[in-house]
C-alpha cells in the first residue's frame, strides 16, 4: 500500500512538472512542425534594405530622394519597392545587421550579385574584437566555385536563381552585428533579408561559428586541416568541402578525423573514407550510368559536380556539405578537425594527392573564442 501511495504521488508530482514546462512562457525558439500553435512573447523583426534598422514600423519608408530603385517607382513613391537592395563598392565594408539582443538570428536569405569568393560575410556577438563568422559568402551557402547550383537541406537551402538562405539558429545576448566587405574590383548588388526574434535565450545557449580554410596544392602527405585551435566547450554542427581534383582516378578515400579534448596523435572519431563521412558510398557513382551522382538531403549531399568542358573548365570540381544536426561532436575544451588527401595509384595502392580543398566549418562554443586564422589573400582566394 505505501508502494502504491508512493508511485501515484511520484507519478502526479512528474505529471505537474510537465505540466509547468508546457505552461511556462515560451521564448518562441526551437521551432519545429510540432509547436508552431504555441503562443510566445518574443518579438518577430526583420531587417532588409527596406527596414534596415528592424524596428517596429519603419519598413517602406525611403524616399525618392534615396532609394535605390526609386528611377522604377518614379511613378509609385514612397511604400513602393523604392529601396529594395544596396550596392557595396570596391573595398568597402557595409553593415547588413546591427541588432540590440537578447534575440536569434532565425534565417538570412541573400542574393549577392558579382564574384562570391570576393565577398566576405562577417558576424560579431556581444561586442566581441573579433568574427565570430568570417567567411566568402559564397562558401557559407555551400556555393564555393561561384556558380548555382539547387541545394535543399535543413540548414542551407539554394534556389532558382541565385537565392542563397540558411536557417542556423544564431543567438545572442547583447548584440549582433553582421556586415559583408566586397574586396573585389567591381561594384556588387545585395538583396538581403536576415529574420530573427528578441527573446530571452537559455543559460546553456552557445555562439554560432563558422570559418574558411584554403589551401591550394594541399601538402603532399599532409592531411587538410578543416578546423584548428578551438578553444571553449560546444559541439560541432557541420562541414562544407569544395574540392578540386588535379589528379586522374577516384580522389576520395582520405578519412576525416576529429580530435577531441586533448586527443594528439591518434584521433577519437575517425572516419573511413571521404564519401563516407557525407553519407554517400563507392565514389558517388550512378551504378547505372557510371557517373558522378550528385544529391541533396537534409543532412548531407554531393551538391556539386563541375566536369571540364574541354576549353576552359580544365579540372573536375565537387561541392559536398555534411550537417550534424541529429549527431553534434560535442567537445569540453578544444577540437581539431582533419581530412586525408587520398586517391588510388594504378597498382592499387594509395595516392597521396596535393588537391585544391576549400572548407567552412560550422560549430557553436562558449566565447570568447580563439582568434582565426588569417584569411587567404584575394590572389588566393580566386578559385573559378
Amino acid at each position: 500500500m505505501k508502494y502504491m501511495v508512493f508511485l501515484l504521488l511520484t507519478v502526479c508530482g512528474y505529471g505537474q512538472l510537465l505540466y509547468a514546462q508546457q505552461t511556462d512562457a515560451w521564448n518562441g525558439l526551437q521551432m519545429n512542425m510540432g509547436n508552431l500553435f504555441r503562443l510566445s512573447d518574443a518579438q518577430t523583426r526583420s531587417i532588409s534594405p527596406e527596414n534596415p534598422t528592424g524596428e517596429k514600423g519603419k519598413g517602406g519608408m525611403a524616399t525618392l530622394a534615396n532609394g535605390t530603385a526609386a528611377l522604377a517607382a518614379r511613378d509609385l513613391g514612397q511604400g513602393w519597392k523604392v529601396n529594395p537592395f544596396i550596392r557595396i563598392q570596391p573595398g568597402h565594408t557595409d553593415t547588413l545587421a546591427l541588432i540590440q539582443g537578447p534575440g536569434a538570428i532565425q534565417h538570412i536569405w541573400m542574393t549577392p550579385t558579382g564574384y562570391w569568393r570576393f565577398e566576405i560575410l562577417r558576424i560579431y556577438w556581444d561586442d566581441e574584437p573579433t568574427p565570430s563568422v568570417e567567411v566568402p559568402v559564397g562558401d557559407f551557402f555551400c556555393m564555393g566555385w561561384g556558380k548555382y547550383a539547387p541545394l535543399q537541406s535543413l540548414a542551407v537551402c539554394v534556389n532558382p536563381g541565385s537565392a542563397l538562405n540558411c536557417y542556423w539558429v544564431m543567438p545572442f545576448r547583447k548584440k549582433c552585428l553582421m556586415t559583408l566587405q566586397n574586396i573585389g574590383d567591381e561594384p556588387m548588388t545585395l538583396y538581403y533579408q536576415i529574420d530573427y526574434t528578441l527573446t530571452a535565450i537559455p543559460e546553456d545557449a552557445a555562439y554560432f561559428h563558422a570559418q574558411f580554410r584554403h589551401v591550394n596544392p594541399n601538402p603532399y602527405k599532409q592531411p587538410y586541416t578543416i578546423l584548428d585551435g578551438v578553444k571553449g566547450r560546444g559541439q560541432y554542427v557541420g562541414t562544407y568541402l569544395a574540392w578540386g581534383v588535379h589528379n586522374n582516378g577516384w580522389w576520395g578515400e582520405g578519412e576525416i578525423k576529429f580530435y577531441i579534448d586533448g586527443d594528439r596523435q591518434f584521433p577519437t572519431i575517425n572516419g573511413t573514407g571521404t564519401e563516407d563521412y557525407f553519407c554517400g558510398s563507392y565514389d558517388f557513382e550512378n551504378q547505372q550510368t557510371h557517373q558522378y551522382e550528385t544529391f541533396t538531403s537534409p543532412y548531407s549531399g554531393l551538391c556539386q559536380v563541375i566536369k571540364p568542358d574541354g576549353l576552359y573548365q580544365t579540372q573536375q570540381r565537387f561541392g559536398m556539405y555534411r550537417w550534424h544536426i541529429m549527431d553534434p561532436i560535442r567537445f569540453q575544451h578544444d577540437l581539431r578537425v582533419t581530412i586525408q588527401d587520398l586517391g588510388w595509384r594504378r597498382d592499387g595502392t594509395y595516392l597521396p594527392q596535393r588537391s585544391d580543398i576549400s572548407s567552412v566549418a560550422y560549430w557553436y562554443q562558449t566565447e570568447p573564442h580563439a582568434p582565426f586564422p588569417p584569411l587567404p589573400a584575394k590572389e588566393e582566394l580566386e578559385d573559378d
